[in-house]
């Protein structure tokens, strides 16, 4: 009988040794986890979080380095640090606003190369012999440098063409990702920022804004990129057979859309529409394009999501959607409506139509160099992935072509380089004429590599009167 209740008893207690278990299982499994994570996080996540910008634990590194350099791909030192005699460091800028947004400033906060590169400016890879001494004099050792990809004539080039106006100017390699100029107007002298910082950084001012990147700009007419993407896809074999034919302005449903400067084209198939840039035929054509799929196009040529680029970008955005008036649709298709693009967005899909339908990721950042010259670390080209298909790439090749042999581009047309893009005009505002000039497009020529450009001025007028004749100073500069 004692035997049976032992039994029993044995019984009753087992589904709760069994609980213990499971428990203490999950609590080791758990225990393991965390410990793996932190191996993973000193081995693999530690640098990048303490190279974080917004770490501002980072700052604290500059109580024993020198801030390094910053040069272009060519060897001009555009940031650097000086050292009076009291040992007082003062952060310079030789070329003052022409690296302005690109370069950024240190000195209330940071911006630009400066903000993202801070860590790798603060830290010393000088020999570890010269490091013992320094910390045993109490001396600082000297920073590492940052060399870009930035091309110092190209930027040069860009500047000067883009003159008094406000805009912006950003040129690529298509084949690489390097980024080689980055111009944004209105600018600032970062030499003066602690000095001026009130005054640049009042309300409604927009000098420290990098228009490049940050800018959020109807696209007006280069959006036709997008637009004859789709059409391509929805008539692909057939889409030689589209005609229209442009009296200057097109009616539908009490909407008319009005070519620039009522210009009337005649009759035109899909690449003339293209080439003459007709908001007519866009205007029509639009009309036939299912929104979901025109939609999908877009969100997968970077509209709504953070461009790959290590700099403050501003998302793309657009308004397409089955729901839409047909007034919306025809202006959306002209690359007005609710679309909002940055420049540097419309140059990775250009220079993703001149790559064959792929992007590289677009980078500044060349390598990391100890003051004496010994790499520390270098990136290289990446490809972040295919935008188009190469027969897709090939068709707005031979559009974009097109634009400058018998379009709205011609101003580029016969020069000792092969050039391709697509102009705009895009309106402001509902509430007046004035519109900003738009190009994008590339360049070729034997013995050097390809480039893309994209360039907005704002407040000017026509693209092909405003945008293209800077886009053609810097590629004369380029290739000549």
């Amino acid at each position: 009988m004692e035997k049976q209740k032992n039994a029993h008893n044995k019984k009753k207690k087992s589904p709760v040794n069994r609980e213990f278990t499971v428990v203490a299982y999950v609590f080791f499994i758990l225990f393991l986890a965390m410990m793996a994570y932190l191996v993973y996080f000193q081995v693999v996540k530690s640098e990048r979080f303490i190279n974080s910008p917004y770490n501002s634990r980072q700052n604290l590194f500059s109580e024993h380095v020198i801030r390094g350099e910053i040069r272009t791909a060519d060897g001009h030192v555009i940031a650097k640090t000086t050292v009076a005699e009291d040992k007082t460091e003062t952060r310079e800028y030789p070329y003052g606003r022409l690296f302005a947004h690109v370069a950024g400033y240190a000195v209330n906060g940071k911006s630009g190369l400066e903000n993202q590169y801070n860590f790798s400016l603060l830290r010393s890879h000088a020999f570890f012999l010269e490091q013992f001494a320094n910390d045993l004099s109490d001396e600082k050792n000297i920073g590492d440098n940052l060399v870009t990809t930035l091309d110092y004539e190209l930027q040069s080039a860009a500047y000067e063409a883009l003159g008094g106006y406000d805009g912006a100017v950003v040129v690529m390699e298509p084949e690489t990702g390097k980024i080689l100029a980055m111009v944004s107007k209105p600018d600032y002298d970062p030499n003066t920022v602690s000095q001026n910082w009130e005054e640049i950084n009042q309300e409604g001012s927009t000098v420290l804004f990098n228009r490049a990147t940050q800018g959020q700009y109807a696209p007006g007419s280069v959006f036709k990129i997008f637009t004859t993407l789709e059409y391509y896809r929805e008539h692909k074999g057939t889409q030689d057979d589209y005609s229209f034919t442009c009296s200057g302005e097109y009616e539908y449903e009490g909407q008319t859309i009005h070519c620039a400067g009522n210009e009337i084209h005649g009759t035109e198939d899909l690449r003339a529409s293209f080439a003459n840039s007709c908001n007519s035929s866009y205007a029509n054509l639009s009309l036939s394009l299912d929104q979901e799929q025109f939609r999908s196009l877009c969100d997968s040529l970077l509209f709504r999501r953070e461009l790959p680029i290590a700099l403050e970008s501003g998302v793309s955005s657009i308004s397409i959607s089955s729901g839409n008036s047909n007034s919306m649709i025809m202006e959306t298709g002209i690359g007005q409506g609710k679309t909002l693009v940055s420049p540097l967005h419309m140059l990775l899909v250009t220079s993703a139509i001149a790559n064959d339908g792929v992007l590289m990721t677009p980078y500044l950042a060349d390598h990391v160099e100890n003051y004496k010259g010994v790499l520390v670390e270098s990136n290289q080209p990446k490809e972040y992935g295919a935008l188009l298909s190469k027969d897709e790439a090939a068709l707005l090749q031979d559009y974009m072509r097109a634009a400058v042999e018998e379009g709205t581009a011609g101003k580029l047309n016969g020069q000792s380089y092969t050039a391709y893009g697509k102009t705009g005009s895009a309106q402001v505002s509902d509430s007046t004429d004035e519109t900003n000039a738009w190009f994008v497009g590339y360049a070729q020529k034997e013995g050097k590599n390809d480039i893309a450009i994209a360039v907005i001025v704002e407040d000017s007028g026509y693209g092909s009167t405003y945008a293209v004749p800077i886009a053609k100073k810097v590629f004369d500069v380029y290739y000549r």
